[in-house]
């Protein structure tokens, strides 16, 4: 009973109570945004209506959200990823290179896909502060920034103590929230396309961390504790360059 819930536990535990509930959450998201659910038509237009009040005569505030937003978008979030890829392999830790890498593209492919298939048109708000193109669902600036910052944390954790790990996390939580209120505020995303893209990242991270717990099992490694250790522990050592 023990070596089966060494082998399947912790990804068991990734995949039933965090992949499948972030998934069904993000789709009934979509559904409901797709029929214009009045309750989620309500609760986006008056928090839409409300930041962008709040933040209409505050050039500073304008400003910093504008920055926010450059710096957490997809672009910049894909390009971070795939210069710590290219860090990650040159440094020997070539199984997280990869994970970091395709779990990034996945993100990218998944954002593309679901703006086709759902096709939402943006806010329309008086005197909006930015504009962006295409459709709106999901927030392709929440979810990617959202992947990055998980990925680097679940990279860094074998190299920080318990209370860097909470650092980390809190630090990343913060990053990703500021980036996902930028967009409400600037007027370019309604708040359910920046929840249901966060959903959609959480799903696809606790997806391919399951994926590569899997992949540790099957190679004789033991079952890491993602959350509090990272990814793959024993890399610390090429990371940290212990192992040169």
């Amino acid at each position: 009973m023990t070596r089966l819930h060494e082998r399947f536990g912790a990804r068991l535990a990734l995949t039933l109570f965090v992949a499948v509930p972030a998934a069904a959450l993000a789709g009934l998201i979509a559904v409901a945004v797709e029929s214009a659910w009045d309750p989620f038509r309500e609760l986006d237009q008056n928090t839409a209506t409300y930041l962008h009040v709040h933040a209409a005569g505050h050039p500073l505030v304008i400003k910093t959200l504008l920055r926010i937003s450059d710096y957490g978008g997809p672009t910049p979030s894909r390009i971070l990823i795939a210069v710590l890829a290219v860090v990650l392999w040159v440094r020997g830790a070539r199984r997280l290179a990869v994970w970091a890498a395709s779990t990034m593209i996945a993100g990218a492919i998944l954002d593309s896909g679901l703006k086709l298939l759902v096709d939402r048109a943006r806010p329309h708000l008086p005197n909006p502060f930015a504009h962006a193109p295409g459709a709106s669902f999901p927030s392709g600036h929440s979810m990617a920034s959202a992947l990055a910052a998980g990925i680097i944390v679940l990279v860094v954790l074998p190299l920080v103590g318990r209370v860097g790990t909470i650092v980390a996390w809190t630090v990343a939580g913060l990053a990703v929230f500021a980036v996902g209120y930028s967009r409400v505020a600037l007027g370019v995303h309604w708040v359910t396309d920046v929840v249901g893209a966060w959903l959609l990242a959480v799903a696809l991270l606790a997806a391919t961390v399951s994926a590569f717990q899997t992949w540790r099992v099957e190679h004789g490694l033991r079952p890491a504790h993602p959350l509090a250790e990272g990814v793959e522990p024993e890399e610390s050592e090429e990371l940290s360059g212990g192992g040169e």
